[in-house]
This record gives C-alpha cells, sequence and structure tokens, in this order.
C-alpha cells in the first residue's frame, strides 16, 4: 500500500542497511536512479516497507525492502507476471535480489483511491462523509470493478493455492482468538463456543459453495493506485489465492478503512453483477437470474473477511505492536452486526457479538 511520505529511512539492523547501501548503488547504475531522491514511500501492516526514487526525467520507481527471514516476495513476483500477463496494470519487477529481499518496481502512482476518494478536508474515513465530486468516485469504483472482472476472467486452475475449506477455518479461527480472548479478555462457555461453531460451519459451507476464481484477497481502494491519468493500479496482491468469485466484490464495497453508505454499496454491487454475469463469472445457482441470492452470497462470503479482519487488527496490536488498526474495528463490527441480524442462520452469531462487545 503505497502512499506519500516524507519521514526519514531508519534501519534498526546497520548490516541490512549496509547490504541496501551496496544494492542501491548497483540498481541505480544500471537504472539510472537519482540516490539524493530517495525516500519513504509507505509500510503496511506486513514487515515490508517500500521506498521513492527518482529516476530519468523526473520519473520515479519504488525499492521494496522485504527482509527475507520475515517476507516470502516469491509470491509477489509470480503474481505480478499474472496480472501483467493478463494486461492488467501491476507493478513491473526491474530488479530483483532474491537473497536479500530488495526489489525495484515501476511505480503505479502515488496516491491511492482511498486518497482520492476523500474530500480535501477529511482526515479519516467516517460513514457519510460527502465526496468532492460524487461522480467522479462512481466513475473510479466502476474503473475498479472492470479490472476486477479482468482479473477474475484470466483465472486459471492450478495457479494460485486453494482458498479451501483449511485456509477459511484458520482465518476464521483469528477473531476467537486474538479479538475475543486476547483482546477482549473473554472465554468462551460451552454455549458460546457451540454458537460461534455453528456459525463458523455454516459461513464455511456457503463460502465453498460459490465459483473459484482467482482472488486478491484484499481488493479495497487503499491498495488500487490512480496515476496523473486517473488509471487504476493494482498492488499488495501477494496473498492471492484461487477462490470464491464473491469474494473481492465483498472487500472492495466493505472496505476496512471507508464506510460506504448502503446504497452506493448496492449500486456498485449491482454494477459488478450485471457485467460478471454477461461475462460468465456466475453462472452458479440462481445468481445470475437473481441478484438477490448473489448479494446473499456476497454479504456470507464478507462476513467471513469481518470477522478475520477484527482477529487481524487484534493481531496486529498484541503481538506486532501497531495499535493504529485497532481505530477501525468497530466498522467492522458494525459490518458483522448488520449481516448476522438480516438472516436467520445467523441470529445466534447476532447475539453472541453482542455478548461479547456487552450491547
Amino acid at each position: 500500500m503505497l502512499t506519500p511520505s516524507t519521514p526519514a529511512i531508519h534501519w534498526d539492523d546497520p548490516t541490512r542497511e549496509a547490504a541496501f547501501g551496496d544494492w542501491l548503488a548497483h540498481v541505480a547504475t544500471t537504472h539510472h536512479l537519482d540516490t539524493s531522491s530517495l525516500c519513504v514511500a509507505s509500510a503496511d501492516a506486513s514487515f515490508r516497507r517500500y521506498f521513492r526514487i527518482l529516476g530519468p526525467a523526473q520519473s520515479s520507481a519504488i525499492i521494496m525492502d522485504a527482509p527475507p527471514d520475515k517476507e516470502n516476495s516469491e509470491p509477489f513476483v509470480r503474481i505480478a507476471k499474472l496480472l501483467t500477463d493478463a494486461n492488467l496494470p501491476a507493478p513491473h519487477v526491474l530488479a530483483w535480489d532474491e537473497a536479500q529481499g530488495f526489489m525495484l518496481l515501476t511505480d503505479l502512482g502515488q496516491h491511492t483511491l482511498l486518497d482520492v476518494l476523500r474530500t480535501p478536508e477529511a482526515n479519516a474515513p467516517v460513514a457519510g462523509a460527502p465526496f468532492a465530486e460524487p461522480r467522479v468516485a462512481r466513475a473510479l469504483m466502476e474503473a475498479a470493478v472492470d479490472l476486477l472482472i479482468q482479473w477474475q476472467l484470466a483465472s486459471k486452475p492450478n495457479t494460485l493455492p486453494p482458498y479451501d475449506d483449511a485456509l477459511l477455518r484458520r482465518e476464521l479461527q483469528l477473531f476467537p482468538d486474538w479479538y475475543v480472548q486476547k483482546h477482549k479478555g473473554i472465554t468462551l462457555d460451552a454455549g458460546q463456543q457451540a454458537a460461534l461453531t455453528l456459525s463458523f460451519e455454516r459461513i464455511i459451507a456457503t463460502n465453498l459453495d460459490a465459483p473459484q476464481v482467482f482472488v486478491h484477497r484484499d481488493y479495497m481502494p487503499r491498495n488500487l493506485l490512480v496515476d496523473r491519468s486517473g488509471s487504476l493500479g493494482i498492488v499488495d496482491f501477494q496473498d492471492a489465492v484461487m477462490g470464491p468469485v464473491t469474494y473481492d466484490i465483498a472487500s472492495l464495497m466493505r472496505d476496512a478503512f471507508w464506510t460506504w453508505d448502503d446504497d452506493f454499496v448496492m449500486d456498485i454491487t449491482i454494477r459488478y453483477w450485471e457485467r460478471a454475469r454477461k461475462k460468465g463469472l456466475l453462472n452458479h445457482a440462481d445468481w445470475a437470474s437473481d441478484f438477490g441470492a448473489f448479494f446473499k452470497a456476497v454479504e456470507w462470503m464478507g462476513l467471513q473477511r469481518h470477522l478475520k479482519i477484527l482477529g487481524i487488527f487484534a493481531r496486529l496490536t498484541l503481538r506486532d505492536g501497531k495499535p493504529k488498526y485497532l481505530a477501525d474495528t468497530p466498522r467492522f463490527i458494525q459490518y458483522v452486526r448488520a449481516t448476522a441480524s438480516r438472516y436467520i442462520e445467523l441470529k445466534p452469531l447476532a447475539r453472541l457479538l453482542d455478548q461479547i462487545e456487552g450491547a
């Protein structure tokens, strides 16, 4: 997730700093980079961080610093090629020191779609915040939908790891392990655990029933870059899998850092549905003819993601020392509560959430 920033570059490990200096000197010569322009671009929820550097004619490039003992960069390189082979706008890998975890990439833009969608005076995404230009926001989100469909149409079997039963369960387990027990300090009793287990089984069964396509797994405005022409670019795709067609549209419309109003969620999701069914992506059950059936599946897929993220945000705080993410947990509690309260099968989960949150 790359956003403009100007902090000085800090290294905890002098040995790694020296290795980076040697590597940078080499690639700077090959790619005609101005090393004096090097600055921080961003960091993300992992151990990766990104720098920006100027090249010829004031063009810019991105450098990824991904310590190999903490981050495996091979999936990023492999999936970047999948995206570019499908004519999708993803960074091109210009140089990669696999052993040391340094990478030079093309720069897709200094602003995320989230930056562009916020009003100039807004410092944080809030529900109901106005857009500076609603027409532009809708056009950009439709462009994101078009890229998503292009990504899904590029799907090939046995190319990405499966988003299977085991992975869905591991992700859901983050909610009781990290959010409920470690963050909230609550130990579920037998009845509460039974309600959670039943809810998980229903969520997993529903999501595994969906058609399988390439899944970005974090497809949201913060991971889409906007260049000077207004075109979008895709980043943060290294965790992509083969999984439910409902996942990425749920991720796009139930954002981790921005709350859309329900009318806009419905509007963009319908636009996705209309385009995806024409492309044959939704030939499953009655999804292609019944938007309501498809939207229910999207909500249940989103529910799995919301519960997972609550666990991840708690883990980032408690294990990784990154407390800023917990500020967004109320958004996900609301997402879970809204979905669970809409479906009779999920009423036990809704009641359990009320107990956990003390409502």
